[in-house]
């Protein structure tokens, strides 16, 4: 059996009474007063989230951008000092290894990649494998603590602590300094719950990652900050229709099968792209779309999608009943005749075909 490890909030999550279980290899708290009233919470207000189980590596040196050009899909040349940008690192097969975060701490010369916590291994070997240039690499991922403060509240709560300007920081863009008396402390206007707020790496020596959170709850008192599980994490990713490494994406699927094209930049060259460039003119067999169920059911996870005649045309990647929506959506991959915005489909939902409709994102 392997060892699941903790966070350094792990105490705190169990002292709150949440609900635990093993994810990606830590021991995660998958929600605290129920799914529904969390994600309530950060829609609303404002809501904290546990991340530190994610990856952190740091590229060093002249070669830095060189090595993440040729790994990732999108284009790290445009990002200046203090911006990041979603991205992709895309196998030799057409595949996805990871979906990504980069940040430009210091242009040409010094990146952060934020990875998915069930890949961490997987990424860092990926990069080594293309390293042929003597990047300086370090994985930092076990030394760093990282909380989502998402909610519409969550940049107001943050900048009491903190003289970085965080009320005003542009999305997809962050500053290092300072945070209560903590130094080398990165804040990013990033997130995955389409609710606006902030992420906050922190150094986890002397204790910090508890006086940030201590301090964060009681500046949030005013506002009802609450803590968040992964649970909630979940429906409200995928009401913005933002994809899960795992569920949506995988070693298998295309980015432009995925909806990616906007990150997948043939402006230069990288892992696969002559294929994927081959793809994108040919144009790709399936999409994944977003949909919304019209007769009453839940789509979950591999559930088959149908068309009128019982044919199967694709299959449900994600799926939930929509806590801020009132009703029950899904992503899934159809085939291309398929996907366009309101067009009917059918999922299967034990044997029996349930209607739908494919919809744009974000849901409504």
């Amino acid at each position: 059996m392997s060892e699941v490890f903790n966070t350094p909030f792990t105490h705190k999550h169990i002292a709150l009474g949440a609900k635990m279980a093993p994810f990606a290899g830590y021991n995660m708290p998958i929600s605290y007063t129920g799914i529904n009233d969390e994600h309530a919470a950060v829609r609303n207000s404002a809501g904290v989230f546990d991340v530190s189980h994610m990856g952190e590596f740091i590229l060093r040196g002249e070669h830095a951008l060189d090595l993440i050009q040729r790994v990732t899909s999108n284009d790290a040349a445009v990002l200046e000092d203090g911006k990041a940008q979603y991205s992709c690192l895309p196998n030799a097969s057409g595949g996805i290894v990871d979906d990504l975060l980069v940040y430009c701490v210091e242009k040409n010369k010094v990146y952060m990649l934020v990875v998915n916590a069930s890949n961490i291994e997987k990424d860092w070997n990926w990069i080594t494998q293309h390293n042929t240039k003597g990047v300086e690499m370090h994985n930092i991922s076990a030394k760093t603590a990282l909380l989502a403060v998402q909610g519409p509240n969550a940049t107001k709560i943050v900048q009491t602590m903190t003289q970085m300007d965080v009320l005003n920081m542009p999305y997809y863009s962050f500053s290092k300094g300072t945070l209560l008396d903590i130094d080398n402390v990165l804040i990013s206007a990033t997130g995955y719950t389409g609710a606006g707020g902030v992420e906050i790496y922190i150094e986890d020596i002397n204790d910090n990652a508890n006086k940030i959170w201590d301090a964060l709850f009681a500046a949030g008192a005013a506002y009802d900050l609450k803590p968040i599980g992964l649970g909630a994490r979940d429906t409200l990713r995928l009401e913005m229709g933002f994809c899960l490494y795992g569920n949506d994406i995988d070693d298998t699927t295309s980015p432009l099968e995925a909806g990616l094209g906007w990150i997948t930049k043939f402006t230069k060259d990288f892992t696969n792209a002559a294929a994927l460039k081959a793809q994108k003119e040919i144009g790709v067999a399936k999409k994944l779309v977003g949909f919304e169920m019209v007769d009453r059911g839940i789509p979950r996870h591999y559930y088959l999608i149908k068309d009128a005649a019982g044919n199967e045309i694709g299959s449900v990647t994600s799926g939930t009943q929509a806590p801020s929506l009132g009703k029950a959506i899904g992503l899934g991959y159809v085939a291309n005749d398929h996907a366009k915005a309101g067009t009917e489909i059918f999922i299967d939902i034990r044997n029996t075909l349930v209607k739908a409709m494919v919809v744009k994102f974000p849901f409504k």
